[in-house]
């Protein structure tokens, strides 16, 4: 009797991904049509009698390959974006491996699948309404919450932080010998999404477990607040620099590692001597 309960639990779930994910699907389509997932420009335009070049591979090729796949949740491969949302957490080198695959396989770093995409939007959506509900929001404080947590917080963040690593990349992290190669736009926005996802964990899935301990004013609160943005801020760091180490054609990249970890640090100590409590200032 337990197989046949474990098979219509896993029927059960595929089915509850799949209609929310036709639902975000729309949603992000609309959303993301005009917003560009690579860095790379266009190839230029051939002069007369010269051979017409493979467009195959060209960043708007890539592109509308992305937003195509974006309609068709039929063929996006959520147990491979579940896989590496677990493997975030716990061993993040083996996500940038199937990067490294990927790109020898179809000749492009960042995500063909936006599977990923679709569902770090549905936990920002049911983690969203959990804080609307701890936090007693209603309907108009849950919208707002998560329109601030997705557009600020995940795609307003993600695209500075992405644009300033991705052109300190191409610029300063080459090396003596310029390379053929740069940065995708795209992989360095894919890296902070990567990034982003212990972050959601943490913060809006822990902190809200321990939503009544940290709301107190003692100081006990405050190691406890600050030491998860802490450990969030060491995963975004690392996640982040792993990412860009992947990329065998940029040197250097120690620098986004150590000088960022050394001023979070820093902040961590002053905010505890202060006792101020990140949490009661930007979440709860």
């Amino acid at each position: 009797m337990l197989a046949p309960n474990i098979s219509l639990l896993k029927f059960n779930i595929k089915v509850i991904i799949n209609i929310s994910a036709e639902s975000v699907c729309v949603i992000l389509g609309t959303m993301l049509q005009s917003v560009s997932v690579d860095g790379m420009s266009p190839p230029p335009t051939p002069r007369p009698g010269s051979p017409r070049p493979d467009n195959r591979h060209s960043a708007q090729a890539k592109r509308q390959k992305y937003f195509r796949r974006l309609f068709k949740v039929s063929q996006m491969d959520f147990e491979f974006a579940i896989w590496q949302m677990i493997y975030l957490m716990s061993a993040p080198q083996k996500v940038y491996r199937n990067f490294q695959y990927r790109k020898q396989t179809k000749n492009q770093w960042a995500r063909d699948d936006p599977a990923f995409l679709v569902l770090l939007s549905i936990c920002l959506c049911v983690s969203s309404a959990g804080f609307a509900v701890v936090r007693h929001l209603g309907f108009y404080g849950f919208f707002m919450f998560l329109l601030r947590t997705i557009f600020l917080d995940c795609i307003g963040s993600g695209i500075l932080i992405a644009t300033a690593l991705w052109f300190v990349a191409n610029n300063y992290l080459q090396g003596s010998v310029a390379s053929p190669q740069d940065v995708e736009w795209g992989f360095a926005f894919d890296i902070h999404l990567n990034a982003f996802f212990p972050v959601l964990i943490l913060l809006h899935v822990v902190q809200l477990l321990l939503y009544i301990p940290i709301q107190s004013g003692s100081f006990y609160a405050v190691l406890l607040a600050n030491s998860l943005w802490l450990i969030a801020a060491g995963y975004y760091i690392y996640i982040t620099f792993l990412g860009y180490s992947a990329l065998p054609f940029l040197k250097r990249t120690i620098v986004l590692l150590y000088p960022p970890s050394i001023t979070v640090l820093i902040i961590y100590v002053i905010l505890l001597i202060s006792r101020i409590n990140l949490s009661q200032i930007f979440m709860l």
